[in-house]
This record gives C-alpha cells, structure tokens and sequence, in this order.
C-alpha cells in the first residue's frame, strides 16, 4: 500500500524532462534534487562525458573511461529523478511530448533541451567532412587516436620518403582553444612519447601545422597578449603556426592552405560547432548555427515551459551584443538556473533574469605550458598548466575519474609515456576487409590509404635508426 501511494504522489507532480546529461543537463537535474517534480533525464548515451579533456583520449593520454561516468551512478541518489538512455527524434510543442527513436513518446509539464553541439563544417558536410575529423564524442576521440597512431606505423613501412613525410604530416584547422591543445599534444606525442618507440622514422620529424583563418590566436576572449604567449609557446614546441590564413579545399590527399597544397596523413578540424539538428525539431526561432534563441531567463518566448541551454541555446545578455560562448561554466550555470526558474514558477515566485558569472578561460598547449585568465589575472607557462590541472580534475566527475586522471598525468609527466597508444576501432588492421561494415563517418579518408609496397630483400628496407636517447628532465 505505501508504494501504491508513493507511485500515485509521484505521478502527480510535474514533469520535467531533459534532453542531454552534458554539463548543463546534468546540473539541472542535480538542482531538482528533492523539488516537488519527477525529474526525467533522457541521453543516447548512458555517460556523462568530460569533453574539455577528449583531446587527451585522442592523443593517446587518457583513456575514455578516465573523462566519462555513469549518469545514472552520478544521480542514483536522487529519488525523484529516472534516467532514459534513448534518443530524442522529435517534439510536438503544442502536446507537450517528445518522440523517441523507437516511436514511443514522452510527455512533459516542463522541458530543459541540453542537448550539445556538432562540428560545424561551414557548408561543406558533403565535401570536407568526409577527409577531416572532428572532435565532439569519444567515438571522434578514438578515430583520431586510431588514425594518428597509425599514421606512424605505417610511416615505418614506407620507403618512399616523400610518402612518408605526407603520412607524417598533421594539419590541425582552428585556432581556438581546442585547436590550440591538440596541436601542442600532437607535438608531444611526436617529440617525447613515440620519440625511441620506432626504429626506421624519427618521430620527431613530424610537422604539426595549425592553421587560423584570423590574425591571432584564441581571438573568442583571450587577452591579446596570452594569445601572443599561446603562439610563442607552440612554436617552441615545433608546431607550425599559420595565421590569417583561409582554408581552401580539403581532400583525401591533403589541405588548399591559401596557394599551397599541403599534403597530410591526418586533417583534424577544430573551426567550429553547432548545436545538433535536435534544435529545428521544436518549430522554434534558431540562429544560422541552430541555436535555440532565448529570453533573459534561459526559456524559449512564447514557451514558458521550454528551456535552452549550454551550446544549444543563443543567449545574449542585456546591454551586449554577442551570444554567450559554447563553454562549459555556461551550460552548468544556466542548467542550474533553468532548474531554479521551474521551481519558481511552481512556487507563483517571479523569474529571474540569468546572469551570467566568468570564472576565466585557460587552454593547455602541450607539457608544463598552459594559459589562463581570470579577470585581470593572467597566467601563462608552468603555473598556468598547474592552475589548469587543478581546476580540471576538480571538475571530473567521481572520485575514481579524478584519482585515475592524476596517476596518469604523473606518471606521463615522469615518464614520458602513455598508456593508451591503442590503435582500435573500424579497419584497425585489415582497412580492405569488406566483413567490416564501416560507420559513414569514418569511411572515407581512412587512414592508412594504401599499403607500401611489399620488402622483398633485406637490403630494400629502409636503415634502422638508433633508439634515441631519452629527453632530459
């Protein structure tokens, strides 16, 4: 009888749904712990993911368990909250419902759409997305591990030197944050990781150009003079900085950089998102990135009961012009806000309009050197890095992530090494191998392109190099 009555409380109160467990879902529904609602988190993937830190998965660092958690171990203690691992296909506004990937429907009093961003190709999905890889996901992670890892051994094999410069050749499109902390752990990978692993190719002739279409670096925020220290910083760690350069064409081959073509193993494209074609579903006004626009308290006008938060929604503060950036303070801060405004309506308090609190950027660029700003607070360097590495892991989520994190970190550090130079996933070995169905974004362009030629006699392979000797300290 008291779980019959239990059951009939619960399905009488209000229901709010989420769509997405990133940072902003997440800490909107942890802000409706213990309110008076019934609290339905729904996400195609059954993790909350770190995404600040997948360009460590996709250089070989970390591996994925250390930057995702279970959302459901995350929330296990909030009673008054169900988590749905499904995909949200639809939304009836009027209804009030939301359609899954199987066809059943999910109806609401209240509706938070966390649901995240995309990489945005500018218009060229059909063309430039099928030959560079971006970096959104975990599966995005472990391609660009596969690919960049295999690049190097196949690299071993060639004995066209030419070939084997190109298939050392790394092109890194953006110069934002995560353009910037890709291309430096590319360089670190090559210089000091992989540096005595190989004995035909020195690794450490592997060119990592970044390429940025404005004249700076980090121009989305950063103090001029960090971006100045971020580009002094990359360069000192043998990556190619190419500012103020427009990307022309990218193709199976290599990259159109202005009037050259350069030829490249692996094209990695850090330009730009967009919030998940989700967003157009709601009959709702979007930006031309899919934006959902918003009002001052974070809900849709018109639609008390609807929210849009984190990367998926266009919020532009009073007095300002431009939108609020696609970071994660944001998302989280808005998601808690969201969630108080629900519970305020249900108490016939007033709303209250979302303000915004930065708490600073920062950006790693590769082994012991970092940036960070924080009001008038700049920081570049070792301390920067330190300052970076604490507040990461203060925000991984669970104990067992931050523990795990920091032992690989250290010993990284120490050592020279990681731990997760896996090359797995589609056409890992066998790239012709037909038994394997291949997903449709990482078919084309699939590293290796073909094989080198066979070695047939001892004295056709390329001279063995002596192990090099190990960094200093």
């Amino acid at each position: 009888m008291e779980g019959t009555t239990a059951s009939a409380k619960s399905s009488s109160l209000p229901r709010v749904v989420i769509i997405g467990g990133g940072f902003g879902g997440l800490h909107a529904a942890r802000e409706l712990d213990g309110a008076p609602v019934q609290v339905t988190l729904v996400d195609r993937w059954n993790y909350h993911l770190f995404q600040p830190l997948l360009y460590q998965v996709a250089m070989a660092g970390l591996s994925p368990a250390d930057i995702a958690y279970p959302i459901r171990t995350v929330l296990r203690s909030q009673e008054n909250t169900r988590i749905v691992h499904a995909e949200v296909k639809g939304a009836d506004v009027n209804a009030r419902t939301l359609t899954l990937h199987d066809g059943t429907t999910i109806p609401y009093d209240y509706l938070i759409i966390a649901s995240g961003a995309r990489t945005n190709f500018f218009g060229k999905e059909d063309t430039w997305a099928h030959h560079a890889l971006g970096l959104k996901s975990i599966e995005d992670a472990l391609e660009v591990r596969r690919r960049v890892l295999l690049a190097f051994e196949t690299a071993e094999r060639e004995q066209d030197p030419k070939k084997r410069q190109a298939l050392l050749t790394f092109v890194v499109i953006g110069g934002g944050p995560t353009g910037v902390e890709i291309a430096g752990a590319l360089s670190d990978l090559a210089r000091t990781v992989l540096a005595r692993d190989f004995r035909v190719i020195d690794p450490k002739s592997a060119r990592v150009i970044l390429v940025e279409m404005v004249d700076r670096l980090l121009a989305g925020g950063f103090d001029e003079s960090l971006s100045q220290s971020a580009k002094r910083q990359l360069e000192e760690l043998g990556v190619e900085v190419r500012l103020g350069t427009a990307v022309k064409d990218i193709n199976e081959q290599g990259v159109q950089v202005g009037d050259e073509f350069i030829e490249s193993g692996v094209v990695l494209w850090t330009a730009g998102v967009m919030a998940r074609r989700l967003t157009r579903k709601f009959g709702v006004e979007t930006d031309k990135g899919g934006r959902i626009v918003v009002g001052n308290d974070c809900s849709v006008p018109g639609h008390p009961e609807l929210f849009a938060i984190g990367d998926c929604a266009r919020f532009v503060p009073e007095g300002t012009t431009q939108p609020l950036p696609g970071v994660a303070q944001v998302a989280i801060q808005q998601g808690k806000h969201a969630a108080r405004m629900i519970v305020a309506t249900l108490e016939s308090k007033p709303r209250e309009t979302f303000s915004y609190y930065d708490k600073g950027m920062m950006a790693t660029i590769g082994r012991s050197r970092a940036i960070a700003q924080a009001g008038k607070v700049k920081l570049s360097g070792f301390m920067a890095w330190m300052a970076w590495l604490v507040v990461h892991i203060w925000f991984l989520v669970g104990f067992r992530n931050r523990v795990s994190v920091v032992l690989n970190w250290f010993w990284a550090y120490l050592t020279y090494r990681r731990g997760a130079r896996l090359i797995t996933g589609w056409r890992s070995w066998d790239w012709n191998d037909h038994d394997h169905v291949m997903p449709p974004q990482y078919e084309p362009n699939s590293m290796p392109r073909a094989a080198p030629a066979p070695i047939e006699k001892a004295s056709e392979a390329p001279p063995l190099r002596a192990p090099a000797p190990r960094p200093a300290e």
